[in-house]
């Protein structure tokens, strides 16, 4: 468990050795993408949600500008608004400007530096809004702080961060959401929707960059965290659609042969090999329906104009 009582108890956010030699033992090389996130590779997120290729910001954020009334009327009044992986906030803003009588706004996220500064903007932009931030690895189970003011739960989970779990563990996530929210809260998601390879793989292989240093960052840490001897520049970032998977796939590609070595852990990698870091599953409307198919009743779906995105309203059945 992340919190009980106390807003202020951070679980550490380190990166656990053991799950890193673990995944770089395998056959196919891995590095959990949880490790993204420190403050460097949250604000290195930022960037990319601003980028011309990457199109899921954009697209959300018609949906939620040109459908807002309507999203706030599913969401109601005195509601402990949840954040899992909340970053900057940037479009729970809207949020926060149009639902009446929210209770609470509740961010969750693993770094806590970020996510303790993001609060204190919130808290003086909307002076009469309780901001009550989560230090949380918020794919594990964890608890909110206690209120006893009756307020239904709704977790908004936006972006497409549902998609950076295999479809088994997004629905085990998708559980772990209805316990928390609760037979009468809901969940506001968004979820990327299958389209052309070419739009894909551009938004994660952008012209400037930014993803191929949001990807690095990980060795960045293995480096600084775990003192392991590597040399990022040795890596280089790529990211293909896998079309059997129905996901995007981020590797580190191996500029040459070498080997990592952290303590007395050597792992070798020949030229070309590659470490996987991330998947993004993208969705068709009728996938994704099954996919929640008795957790959730899906009562509303919201579409761009180029059919790119959607946000979903769900009830838990």
């Amino acid at each position: 468990m992340a919190l009980n009582n106390s807003a202020a108890a951070e679980p550490t956010t380190s990166i656990d050795r053991d799950e890193i030699v673990e995944g770089l033992t395998r056959p196919q090389k891995t590095l959990p993408s949880k490790y993204f996130y420190d403050h460097r590779g949250s604000e290195l997120f930022e960037r990319i949600c601003r980028l011309e290729e990457y199109y899921p910001t954009d697209c959300e954020m018609e949906i939620m500008r040109e459908n807002i009334s309507e999203i706030a009327d599913r969401l109601g009044t005195h509601i402990d608004l949840i954040e899992p992986g909340s970053g900057s906030s940037r479009k729970t803003r809207l949020l926060l400007d149009q639902i009446d009588r929210i209770n609470r706004y509740l961010p969750v996220d693993i770094s806590s530096e970020f996510l303790q500064r993001v609060a204190n903007e919130l808290k003086q932009e909307y002076p009469g809004l309780k901001v009550i931030p989560v230090t949380a690895d918020y794919t594990q189970p964890f608890e909110l702080p206690l209120d006893d003011s009756g307020a239904r739960r709704i977790v908004y989970y936006p972006g497409s961060t549902i998609g950076n779990f295999t479809p088994d563990k997004a629905r085990e996530f998708l559980k772990l959401l209805a316990e928390i929210i609760g037979r009468d809260g809901g969940v506001l998601i968004g979820v990327d929707l299958k389209k052309e390879r070419s739009v894909l793989e551009a938004a994660y292989n952008d012209s400037e960059g930014v993803t191929a240093q949001f990807n690095k960052n990980l060795l960045l840490r293995l480096r600084n965290e775990l003192k392991a001897d590597l040399d990022p520049e040795l890596f280089e970032h790529r990211a293909i659609y896998n079309s059997d998977e129905g996901r995007i796939e981020m590797h580190l590609v191996s500029r040459e042969q070498q080997t990592i070595r952290i303590g007395d852990d050597r792992f070798s990698l020949e030229k070309g090999e590659t470490i996987h870091t991330e998947n993004s599953y993208k969705y068709s409307p009728e996938q994704f329906e099954k996919l929640v198919s008795g957790l959730y009743d899906i009562k509303q779906v919201w579409r761009d104009s180029r059919n790119y995105f959607s946000v979903q309203y769900l009830e838990p059945v």
